[in-house]
């Protein structure tokens, strides 16, 4: 299967559709799929629901789908950062599913791993548990959670292979490898495509079994939050 495209563009041709689901890496602007997310924004498809761990910024990441109002429903665990993401909330025009972050990251994998759900211990007692079928065990309550299988996975990577294996780099790796298991399709950018073969195989995060398409792109690397102090 050749999986290397030339462009974002071209990685998710004939893959979009309204009213898809699409599980998306990064956590906040670290390791997002930013060229991808913005070829999303371009093709217009609309109805959209993303599960991730946030929403980036309003400028930036999937910040622009809300802009163009192309997201329905969020499937997150953070909305701090982003402006409009909470404005929609706020105001019911953008449905949220709050997850805790371990949860989202789980359900993810599970999906991925074809587990249709799970029990946790984490949101018993909150909102997060209304409407959940709750189980004891050994004295304990569980909530049940749902695997998510998703019709695209997006992620961003460090470098990649002509065969999609990928390796991410240190703190960008967060939600990337749960994610781009539990999409039917899943598409992949990097910083970097390198010979086949010369990936260490004991430092591939996520085999190319998973990957469908690959590009290779430049990317901004925005700071979200630039601290500093004074000289």
């Amino acid at each position: 299967m050749q999986k290397v495209c030339g462009s974002a563009a071209e990685a998710l041709e004939g893959v979009l559709f309204d009213g898809m689901t699409i599980a998306a890496g990064g956590f906040g602007l670290c390791g997002i799929p930013e060229l991808l997310i913005a070829a999303i924004r371009d093709a217009g498809v609309k109805d959209l629901t993303v599960a991730s761990n946030n929403a980036g910024v309003d400028d930036f990441g999937l910040g622009l789908l809300l802009q163009t109002r192309q997201v329905r429903k969020m499937i997150s665990s953070y909305v701090g950062e982003n402006a409009e993401f909470m404005r929609q909330y706020l105001s019911g025009e953008l449905e949220l599913e709050f997850n805790p972050q371990g949860t989202l990251a789980e359900r993810m994998r599970a999906g991925g791993a074809g587990i249709p759900g799970f029990y946790t211990r984490t949101g018993v007692g909150t909102v997060i548990a209304e409407g959940k079928e709750h189980k004891e065990f050994d004295g304990e309550t569980y909530i049940l959670e749902r695997g998510i299988v998703a019709d695209l996975s997006i992620v961003k990577a460090w470098k990649g292979d002509a065969q999609g294996n990928l390796v991410y780099r240190k703190t960008a790796r967060n939600f990337n490898p749960p994610a781009a298991t539990c999409g039917k399709i899943c598409v992949a950018e990097v910083e970097e495509i390198v010979p086949v073969g010369s990936l260490d195989p004991d430092m591939i995060h996520t085999p190319g079994i998973y990957v469908h398409r690959i590009i290779q792109g430049k990317h901004e690397k925005r700071i979200e939050q630039r601290t500093v102090r004074a000289a």
